[in-house]
């Protein structure tokens, strides 16, 4: 009972808690009015209805609008990729109005096999036995890191698409946590013959030039299917920094590299090792 509204005994005013007298008759009134406004209060439950939206159905959400992104691109050919799309955002914002971008959508049947042997040589030899995840070439890449020099990344193809498609470039935890999301959902909703044609369609070869076609193009002046195996070489070498070497003219790092994946390719099985299929 509250101490500042006692009932007096004799028929005697109460003080209520505004410091006005309240008398006997009045305290029924009084209490009446409290338990009206102590029911009208919301309920407490209905405040946690914004938490509930934000843990729950945007979580979600999420889920389903990224399956119905990966299961749309089994079928259908992307005309464009996140990282298109943020280096556009980049050549705007630094008013780089020369920039182009070249990007033109080929099947895998019609792209030189040595392209995506190549790929497979330099970034990923294990692609058509794991699951999306190379553990051991990660944790050889986090070793060599943390002895400094240069940075060496350990992403399979499968994960190197599911950046390219969906994210951004950077180093985050949310980005590497994404990217494990979405490398999950294209190798279990597309296969690797997508996954690996995705892959050489959207790559960047050079500034601006994505994909097999427009680097046969734009760096060797011929069409995809007529790539050699010393040209995709060169363009697999410099899949890890496509903006700072060149494919086209190669300096003597390029070079190297390019001539141990020409080796490698043939110790692996030439240019059929693109047709291998895991599933």
């Amino acid at each position: 009972m509250d101490a500042g509204r006692r009932y007096a005994r004799g028929g005697e005013s109460l003080p209520a808690h505004n410091g006005t007298a309240i008398g006997p008759d009045q305290a029924p009134i009084a209490d009446a009015r409290r338990a009206t406004v102590a029911v009208t209060a919301p309920p407490p439950r209905r405040r946690m209805r914004p938490l509930r939206w934000i843990f729950l159905w945007l979580p979600l959400a999420f889920v389903l609008v990224s399956v119905a992104q990966v299961l749309c691109l089994r079928w259908l050919d992307p005309p464009t990729s996140a990282f298109m799309l943020e280096r556009r955002f980049e050549a705007w914002q630094v008013g780089d109005r020369d920039f182009r971008l070249h990007y033109r959508w080929r099947p895998l049947g019609e792209i030189s096999r040595w392209l995506p042997a190549s790929a497979i040589a330099s970034e990923d030899q294990k692609f058509f036995t794991h699951h999306g995840f190379d553990y051991q070439a990660m944790d050889k890449a986090w070793d060599h890191n943390e002895d400094g020099g240069r940075i060496r990344g350990g992403s399979t193809i499968s994960q190197q698409v599911a950046k390219n498609m969906f994210l951004w470039g950077g180093r985050s935890y949310v980005r590497k946590g994404l990217e494990a999301w979405y490398t999950v959902l294209i190798e279990q909703l597309w296969g690797k013959r997508r996954i690996l044609e995705v892959y050489v369609n959207v790559a960047e070869f050079g500034d601006g030039v994505y994909g097999a076609d427009a680097a046969a193009r734009e760096l060797f002046a011929t069409t995809p299917e007529r790539l050699s195996a010393a040209q995709s070489a060169r363009l697999a070498a410099v899949l890890p920094s496509p903006r700072r070497w060149s494919a086209a003219h190669p300096g003597a790092y390029v070079q190297r590299r390019a001539a141990w994946i020409e080796r490698q390719v043939r110790q692996l099985g030439g240019p059929g090792l693109g047709d291998m299929q895991r599933r």
